[in-house]
């Protein structure tokens, strides 16, 4: 099994993509590019078994909703309009309420947050694999699973916060000695420096790895209730096992 994981940035010179492949006794990080491209990206998306972005694959319905009726102008106002609990409901999709309450992190709102710049990118992405004939599943059914590293390293144990940026290197550092401590069996090759000294090459590996696990069964899906929004909005995989249970699934 060949898995990528992508660390989608709105620009290319922050953005990661990471190829992992699988076999029955361990795995190994072929390929890593920091400064990815969109074709670069979309090769990733087309090539390999599985691909984890971590990036929303989509809004909160009643966000476009919002939009839309606010640009028609026919607003029906709601009857609360500084309510806390009504621009929730605007800001955040099912997934990030179903993995905040899993993990205790709230994801970013990609309707209120700087990472909606991100999220324009992913949609043009996603529209380019679907005219190339590429199936595109947002609840994560595909080839792309929308992924959340820090919320995978919260679920297995690892630190997940306080790594990113260059001020924080030792941080990024005593990561990496722990992931590599909880995965002997993944081998960096001549990445590990990379990876040891940026964080989206970190974030991008353990996207793929994420996506090793939403591939094998080992991360949420969504269930009926929440499939539909999860069509349009994406769906986060958070891994539900262990991370040595990653080697241990069917190659």
């Amino acid at each position: 099994m060949l898995t990528a994981g992508i660390d989608l940035a709105a620009e290319d010179a922050n953005t990661a993509m990471a190829w992992i492949r699988w076999t029955a006794t361990g795995a190994v990080l072929e390929e890593l590019t920091i400064g990815a491209g969109d074709d670069q990206l979309l090769r990733a998306a087309s090539a390999t078994d599985k691909v984890g972005i971590d990036c929303p694959l989509g809004w909160p319905e009643p966000f476009v909703e919002f939009v839309i009726a606010h640009h028609r102008g026919d607003l029906i106002a709601p009857t609360d309009l500084v309510g806390r609990d009504w621009r929730r409901r605007l800001a955040w999709r099912q997934t990030d309420a179903v993995t905040h309450r899993v993990t205790g992190r709230p994801p970013l709102s990609v309707a209120a947050d700087r990472i909606a710049h991100t999220a324009m990118r992913c949609a043009a992405l996603l529209a380019r694999l679907a005219a190339g004939g590429q199936p595109v599943d947002r609840s994560g059914g595909g080839t792309v699973v929308e992924v959340y590293p820090a919320a995978s390293l919260k679920k297995w144990g690892l630190p997940n916060r306080g790594y990113k940026g260059r001020q924080n290197g030792s941080a990024l550092n005593d990561l990496m000695d722990r992931l590599m401590d909880a995965a002997p069996w993944l081998q960096l090759a001549d990445f590990e420096a990379a990876c040891r000294s940026s964080d989206h090459a970190v974030d991008a590996v353990v996207a793929a790895l994420t996506a090793r696990a939403a591939a094998t069964g080992q991360a949420t899906r969504p269930g009926s209730a929440d499939l539909a929004a999860a069509s349009t909005e994406g769906w986060i995989a958070v891994p539900t096992t262990p991370l040595a249970s990653l080697i241990k699934a069917s190659a």
